[in-house]
């Protein structure tokens, strides 16, 4: 079958041909794939762990046939394999959210937290910890996938670009949690420092900044009463020479008629 995504860039080239290779690891080999687990073709053989996946992917059948590296029986135009290959990225997706939820994906997913293939924690005191995969949300196509730092307890976008494409269904909201229910020695201590805001050595007290706000809303009433008054004037100084000239008119015209 035709693989368009592979890069044949002769760094990444592999030893063994690419054409022998089976879907599974040659799709979890692609660059910005890294985060995915390999999962075991007997899982996916299981009818029972693929319930409910019919409905949610276009082309089920034959996107399953992609990934168990079985041919299609007519030749496919170009606009077909691009649709196929897509659903086979959303239903290994979606069959991977389930997988590293069992015993062994969890096992397979811990080795890579291990070697911090997941990436790590951007803050400075989190001391790069390493980050695990987490969804916002369960439902395929809601949003990206982001990392969670268990020291700090908060999410990140991931590190690189290539990761921004990953739809965060695909680990789910549980995994990282589970992860660490699990493997309770991975649950690392919280952060020893925090960094604290100074000036000129000084801490700044949580009131100096409701004291700021609070200056600055007197300012902006202050303005925008200045601002109406003005207004105000005006309005009355564009009355007051209506009326002035409405009165001059009026004694113009008893002049006149008087003479």
């Amino acid at each position: 079958m035709d693989r368009k995504y592979k890069d044949t860039s002769s760094e990444e080239e592999d030893s063994l041909n690419e054409d022998e290779m089976a879907w599974i690891p040659w799709y979890c080999n692609l660059k910005g794939n890294e985060f995915f687990a390999t999962i075991d073709e007997d899982y996916i053989n299981d009818d029972f762990n693929l319930t409910g996946l019919s409905s949610l992917v276009q082309f089920y059948d034959s996107a399953l046939g992609i990934i168990l590296d079985s041919d299609p029986d007519d030749p496919l135009s170009e606009d077909q394999q691009e649709a196929l290959e897509r659903s086979a990225d959303i239903l290994y997706g979606l069959i991977h959210a389930r997988y590293i939820l069992t015993p062994k994906g969890l096992a397979h997913m811990h080795e890579k937290f291990k070697k911090a293939e997941f990436g790590r924690c951007p803050r400075v005191f989190c001391q790069n910890q390493p980050v695990l995969p987490v969804g916002l949300a369960d439902m395929q196509g809601v949003d990206t996938v982001k990392v969670y730092c268990p020291r700090c307890n908060d999410i990140f976008n991931p590190k690189y670009r290539r990761h921004s494409h990953i739809d965060g269904a695909y680990f789910g909201t549980t995994f990282p949690h589970l992860l660490l229910i699990t493997y309770p020695e991975l649950i690392p201590t919280k952060p020893p420092q925090q960094y604290i805001p100074k000036i000129y050595g000084f801490k700044i007290h949580k009131s100096a900044r409701e004291r700021q706000l609070q200056i600055q809303q007197k300012k902006n009433n202050l303005s925008n009463n200045n601002q109406n008054n003005n207004q105000n004037n005006n309005q009355n100084n564009q009355n007051n020479n209506i009326n002035n000239n409405n009165n001059n008119n009026q004694q113009n015209n008893n002049t006149n008629t008087n003479k």
